[in-house]
């Protein structure tokens, strides 16, 4: 059993989830998350912990900022939008069993009033910002890292709200610049 109670979206996501593994969890039901639901995520954080678990898509993100700016400390499992893609929708409760493990194997904790470690210059270095292919590139490189996809400032912000490292970071590059290299053989 997760200690931690999981926040999704929706009733189909709960289902996905429990399929996966044994744990609770608490739907938002949708974007327009109530104060009702925030209550309850907090009071949920405070005794057990929670896992933000939301959908790889504009409004799972929407989801996210909201929760985890109301609620501190949470921790956040990732997906990849192929792993929760299923004829043309994307979601969590389109993810295997095996990919949502996978996802809450690597889950990230999100700490507040840490010092930068990545800095926009590590970005633009990467080809992560100011960048014609910059979108692909931190596709690939937040599917490395554990931290999902995201636009750059956001991209930014996660590097270093969930304190990834230089040499995580570099190691993940490293690792990208590689299958890029291999796949254009």
């Amino acid at each position: 059993m997760i200690k931690e109670i999981i926040v999704v979206e929706g009733k189909d996501d709960t289902t996905a989830i429990k399929r996966a593994v044994d744990a609770e969890t608490i739907e938002t039901g949708g974007s327009a998350i109530n104060s009702d639901i925030i209550k309850r995520i907090s009071l949920a954080q405070e005794r057990r912990g929670v896992i933000i678990f939301t959908d790889p898509d504009h409004a799972g993100e929407r989801i996210r900022k909201i929760i985890s700016s109301r609620v501190k400390g949470c921790k956040h499992a990732f997906i990849t939008q192929e792993d929760a893609h299923k004829r043309g929708d994307i979601g969590v409760e389109n993810a295997s069993p095996a990919a949502i493990r996978k996802a809450l194997d690597n889950v990230k904790t999100e700490f507040g009033g840490v010092a930068a470690q990545i800095t926009w210059e590590h970005l633009m270095d990467a080809g992560l910002i100011v960048h014609a292919d910059a979108a692909n590139r931190r596709m690939k490189m937040g599917k490395l890292l554990g931290i999902g996809y995201c636009n750059g400032k956001q991209f930014f912000k996660r590097c270093n709200a969930f304190q990834i490292t230089i040499e995580e970071f570099v190691a993940a590059f490293s690792r990208m610049e590689l299958e890029q290299k291999a796949g254009s053989e």
